[in-house]
């Protein structure tokens, strides 16, 4: 950083640094950022609480200063590709962002934020905003954010939850759960979950979740939680469909063709086999198994079985001579 800078510059970046390290920064990581003494760096955080920046100090080993809630900071500056790149983001997230009329959380949030830009960064934003068309993703299901933030803060916080939920069928019930984490998967938000009634692992929609109601209990973390794997391998089991793929190929060849909803890979003789099970067999066959590269026989269940013999029909139709 160059010497010549003054107390207000520094305290500035030393503002700066402060927003961008939300786990907190020691006094000598400040000092060393700003190129001065750890005793000049606790006089520029004094310079910002003066000023009315709440800036915390912890002791021990992970303590160090940290911005309190409610800071006013300055305007966010981005720069150009910032800008088209975030303008970008939300309308491959949200195609329902680029009307400019749209009644939409979404949309009107990117409108404060292309008008606050300066107007050589804002005039190219707006420009690919209103001009851009995205196609929506007929899969993508959006929950309520503010039910989406109870789950989010539950999790972070470690409160068990009640949830009422609503299955696809139309039924309704309510669960005490774990919440783990909330992932996102193919622009369907999930909420990854220990059930109580259960006792298991459970993975439930977030947008067919009706109600959540925190309450007083704690929960501790599975160690080494992988939230994304479990939730890929959960979604594959306790559908009402078995299902069991028996390849001749080595298992280190077919996994990487695999997704963890299809199942469970195996070795399995000279090849490996993979059983899972599906709530749409006919899915499972056009969609999945369809699609891998290796030879395959399904012996099992009866229902898959029949659906990858109904698409063998059509596919062979589809290349037979006409009579």
């Amino acid at each position: 950083m160059p010497t010549e800078l003054s107390p207000t510059a520094r305290a500035l970046r030393a503002l700066e640094i402060l927003q961008s390290r939300t786990a907190g920064v020691t006094a000598d990581e400040l000092a060393a950022s700003l190129g001065v003494t750890e005793r000049a760096a606790r006089r520029y955080v004094g310079i910002l609480r003066e000023a009315g920046i709440p800036v915390h100090s912890t002791r021990g080993p992970h303590g160090g200063y940290r911005l309190g809630r409610g800071t006013r900071l300055p305007p966010v500056l981005f720069t150009q590709p910032e800008a088209l790149g975030l303008v970008m983001a939300v309308l491959d997230g949200q195609p329902a962002a680029a009307d400019l009329d749209a009644d939409d959380l979404v949309a009107t949030a990117l409108g404060k934020v292309i008008r606050a830009l300066p107007e050589s960064v804002g005039r190219q934003a707006a420009a690919l905003r209103e001009h851009a068309s995205a196609s929506p993703d007929r899969h993508a299901c959006r929950p309520d954010p503010a039910l989406t933030s109870t789950l989010v803060t539950a999790s972070a916080e470690r409160r068990r939850v009640r949830v009422t939920y609503r299955s696809e069928a139309g039924n309704e019930w309510e669960a005490e759960v774990d919440p783990w984490a909330v992932v996102v998967r193919y622009g369907r938000w999930y909420l990854l979950c220990h059930s109580h009634h259960a006792d298991a692992i459970r993975t439930y929609r977030v947008d067919r979740i009706r109600a959540v109601l925190a309450s007083d209990h704690g929960f501790e973390m599975p160690d080494g939680l992988d939230p994304v794997a479990v939730l890929e391998e959960n979604l594959g089991q306790g559908w009402a469909f078995s299902t069991r793929v028996v390849f001749d190929a080595p298992m280190d060849e077919v996994l990487p063709s695999i997704h963890p909803p299809m199942g469970r890979l195996e070795p399995f003789e000279d090849g490996c086999v993979l059983v899972g099970s599906t709530r749409n067999p006919a899915m499972y066959a056009q969609e999945w198994l369809a699609r891998l590269p290796f030879a395959f026989r399904v012996e099992g269940g009866p229902e898959l079985r029949a659906a990858v013999a109904a698409l063998a029909t059509r596919f062979t139709a589809a290349v037979a001579d006409k009579p």
